[in-house]
């Protein structure tokens, strides 16, 4: 029985400030090498799964949930890409992400669709990866879809997944989007005499934040929002909380416990600030 759940988000990958294994042969037989904040990032990457998950699993099965914007696309007229070709973006995120999917203790890859800036229409370039990668799919036979009820353990803790989340230009209301998708989400159980989650997964700000409230017998309630694995683009400089924050990465884990029925375990880490200038 499955109890343990890892969910990455915003991998952007195909980005040149995004994840990105060490050298990467190009469509047409170039190489790219990653940069030295992108070997950091891989670092990360490694450290995440070959340290971080198993000790937040126990060791035990999981079953991966990767929760939108896998690849980054070629949107809104930015340079920052490694290729605009989109088979090589996708050709980075099937080589970085199989052996994760391979691993012997992985039960089972779902794929959630993203925003349509990076991974097309309708997530169609989402949908071809997620199908390569051998994602779990739907009843209507897609591998990658908008939005994800999965339920665990003995306990059947139900977890709700999707990729956006309202966003913010302030940290001091951060948390506001996030307990937002919980209120929301109980007032819709309530209106249909529906079972609300347990936890609600949201990702797409690239900054993790985590809400829990009181709710019965069945634990605290839960909406996390995940880190990404992207760095600051161009874009983040637009916004006051984009300039002034330092980049989260890093991803979650959703474990159903024992005496606590289920718990959401974060691993975030960031990168240092820009070179501090002196002149003398």
């Amino acid at each position: 029985m499955i109890e343990n759940v890892v969910c990455i988000s915003d991998t952007h990958f195909g980005c040149q400030l995004a994840l990105c294994p060490p050298e990467v042969i190009l469509d047409n037989g170039g190489i790219y090498k990653a940069s030295r904040l992108q070997r950091k990032l891989w670092d990360m990457w490694t450290e995440f799964w070959e340290d971080f998950v198993p000790k937040a699993t126990r060791g035990k099965p999981y079953i991966i949930v990767h929760n939108g914007d896998i690849v980054d696309g070629v949107h809104h007229g930015s340079t920052t890409q490694i290729s605009h070709n989109l088979e090589d973006q996708k050709k980075i995120a099937i080589e970085t992400l199989a052996p994760r999917i391979a691993h012997k203790n992985c039960k089972g890859y779902f794929q959630i669709r993203g925003t349509e800036a990076h991974v097309g229409k309708s997530a169609q370039e989402e949908e071809s990866i997620a199908k390569a990668l051998g994602a779990i799919r739907d009843e209507i036979g897609n591998g990658a879809r908008w939005e994800l009820l999965l339920s665990i353990g003995a306990k059947k803790s139900l977890i709700h997944f999707t990729h956006h989340v309202g966003t913010t230009s302030s940290a001091a209301y951060e948390s506001t989007g996030a307990y937002k998708e919980m209120i929301e989400g109980y007032t819709e159980a309530g209106r249909y005499k529906l079972t609300p989650p347990d936890v609600w997964v949201r990702s797409h700000r690239h900054r993790n934040i985590q809400i829990e409230i009181p709710a019965s017998d069945r634990g605290n309630a839960i909406v996390v929002v995940t880190p990404g694995w992207q760095l600051k683009t161009p874009f983040a400089y637009r916004i006051s909380l984009g300039r002034s924050a330092r980049p989260q990465v890093g991803g979650i884990v959703i474990r159903e416990g024992e005496e606590v029925p289920i718990y959401v375990r974060n691993c975030v880490w960031s990168i240092e600030n820009p070179k501090t200038e002196r002149i003398d």
